[in-house]
């Protein structure tokens, strides 16, 4: 367990510019955004059920509504930043393996009391809990900003809500919703996070183009022998199952391409809070055998590319 930590650490010195400082500086940037738009009153038209809330008093259930609507939604300010997690662990996971044979740094690590199996099982945690969680923080911390300027703006109109959304239970319940869809998120991930480290440990060069250009062309080559050949397969089947799954996993909320209807219905049907209704859609896809199957195939790649790794001792 310790030596795991200290590999954790290890990657995470090596990839802090990526990992780290790219979604601080991103939620810094639209952090300034706001401000600004805050400082030149373009935030003074607010909009809550087709009324302006500098023209109207803030009273009573208008006041409760208003207020667990921020605090359910102030986390959809930190979306650009859960947005470039997907590309943040893609391309760490395609350099992984490669990256350290290329600048024959894999000579050192190889020196050293530590497994193969450890040091792939490190980048993958890597990727699947230590970032997200990372960006997760940074997403929460900026929605929480968002959140006070919009509280401030309100008050500039003779409206206090900070005592209403501080009582509101969601305001706690959202940062805990979005942590509670990591494992979600881990499972979802493999099958992407598998391919690029298997890709990472076998390319000597041009990893993105065999990363990318491999799936893409497959499937590419199928849809044509469907439509010219008549094969009979169905390419759009695979495309969008496997593909897919290959390419876009590492995308946060990817998953709720295969229940948007179970969202929808919980949403406007059974008139679920969005929030709850998409935590329930996401834990819901964990019943489809599809993202198990994928797992697998995931575990599956992660071991390849530790084998990959075990024979790739480059002089």
């Amino acid at each position: 367990m310790k030596t795991m930590k200290w590999l954790i650490k290890r990657e995470m010195w090596e990839n802090k510019g990526m990992l780290l400082w790219t979604p601080v500086v991103i939620a810094c940037i639209i952090a300034t955004l706001v401000f600004i738009s805050l400082f030149f009153g373009k935030m003074s038209g607010f909009q809550f059920d087709g009324h302006n809330v500098a023209s109207v008093t803030i009273e009573g259930a208008m006041r409760a509504r208003i207020a667990e609507t921020m605090a359910q939604a102030y986390i959809g300010a930190g979306m650009p930043v859960l947005m470039i997690l997907g590309l943040l662990v893609f391309f760490y996971c395609l350099g992984a393996l490669h990256d350290e044979r290329r600048d024959r740094s894999m000579l050192f690590w190889k020196s050293l009391p530590v497994s193969d199996l450890s040091t792939v099982l490190s980048k993958l945690l890597l990727a699947v809990v230590v970032a997200p969680l990372i960006t997760m923080g940074v997403a929460v911390a900026l929605g929480l900003v968002t959140l006070l300027a919009a509280c401030f703006v309100l008050l500039a109109h003779g409206a206090n809500l900070f005592g209403a959304v501080l009582s509101t239970p969601d305001l706690y319940l959202t940062p805990l919703r979005l942590l509670g869809l990591l494992p979600v998120y881990i499972l979802w991930a493999l099958p992407t996070v598998g391919w690029l480290l298997m890709v990472s440990s076998m390319a000597r060069s041009k990893v993105f183009l065999w990363a990318v250009g491999t799936p893409v062309i497959g499937s590419l080559l199928l849809v044509w022998a469907e439509k010219a050949l008549s094969f009979g397969i169905d390419a759009v089947w695979i495309t969008s199952h496997i593909t897919t799954r290959i390419l876009l996993g590492v995308v946060p909320g990817s998953w709720l391409a295969f229940s948007k209807d179970v969202v929808a219905i919980d949403h406007e049907v059974n008139k679920m809070p969005l929030p709850d209704a998409i935590f329930n859609a996401s834990w819901a896809t964990l019943g489809s055998s599809t993202v198990w199957i994928g797992a697998a195939a995931g575990v599956a790649m992660i071991a390849v590319a530790v084998w990959m790794r075990r024979r790739r001792e480059e002089a």
